[in-house]
């Protein structure tokens, strides 16, 4: 984690805020675990207090005091505006096309945002050198939400000209792809780093880097990018974070360190 003492803040907390500021109350956005539940609940508790969170357990406006664990975690039943069966929360909220956005992390990503959370390296699918969690519901989400927004850190081996296994379709081979195969939600339209924001472009959806953070030069991004990366010829510079943003997200990690501790 690249911690730049002189501004006061980490890229990963600059990342996170973010990703947290890309979020707009009244919006439905179907979370993962990891840091897009943490952006998530960052933007409920700062500017989109009416956010509706969904977590793929069938948790309907949860509202965690602390990060949970898991999408099995008590503290998303507890806090939430309603739990329905999981089969529901797919069929009828997902497929429906009644969720507007879905943030989701990955471990490797293309440059048409296609994503991978199976396996690395090896010798395949079934010899692989690191195995990973796996799919989960995260296919379905970058298939069926309004639109999906993809967190992780800028390196050259999460971000690859080729992808070790597709679990999550992004925007294929790019063009009219996903339109051409039936799917109905617009794919990945911002992907959150600790370095930028890359968004595809508008005809090819190939992703560009369209917004880099203070502190970081363009040559960083592009040695951390495993493709000849485009740059927007109107490329703008990410707002820093307030330090009010600093302090609600930092106080969130406190609480959830304790509880997961064993104290509240």
């Amino acid at each position: 984690m690249a911690d730049d003492t002189k501004a006061g803040y980490t890229r990963d907390e600059l990342m996170i805020v973010e990703a947290a500021r890309q979020l707009r109350s009244g919006q439905s956005c179907f979370v993962g675990i990891g840091m897009p539940s943490l952006a998530a609940n960052l933007a409920r508790l700062t500017h989109a207090s009416e956010i509706i969170l969904i977590y793929e357990s069938g948790t309907i406006g949860a509202k965690p005091a602390v990060l949970p664990l898991s999408i099995g975690d008590q503290e998303l039943a507890e806090t939430a505006d309603a739990v329905v069966s999981v089969p529901e929360i797919f069929t009828y909220w997902l497929q429906g096309g009644r969720i507007n956005i879905g943030f989701l992390g990955a471990a490797q990503i293309d440059r048409y945002a296609n994503i991978n959370t199976t396996v690395i390296g090896g010798d395949g699918y079934h010899h692989p050198k690191v195995r990973l969690p796996g799919a989960g519901g995260a296919p379905e989400i970058a298939t069926s939400c309004g639109e999906v927004f993809i967190l992780l850190r800028q390196n050259s081996k999460s971000f690859v000209d080729k992808l070790d296994f597709i679990t999550s379709v992004g925007h294929l081979d790019g063009g009219n792809a996903r339109q051409r195969i039936g799917m109905p939600g617009r794919g990945p339209t911002r992907i959150i780093t600790d370095l930028g924001i890359l968004e595809p472009h508008p005809e090819s959806r190939e992703l560009m880097l369209t917004r880099i953070h203070p502190g970081v030069t363009v040559d960083e991004v592009l040695a951390a990018t495993g493709w000849p990366l485009k740059v927007s010829e109107h490329l703008q510079q990410t707002e820093p974070p307030s330090q009010h943003y600093l302090d609600v997200m930092r106080d969130l990690q406190q609480r959830t360190a304790k509880a997961h501790a064993g104290g509240r």
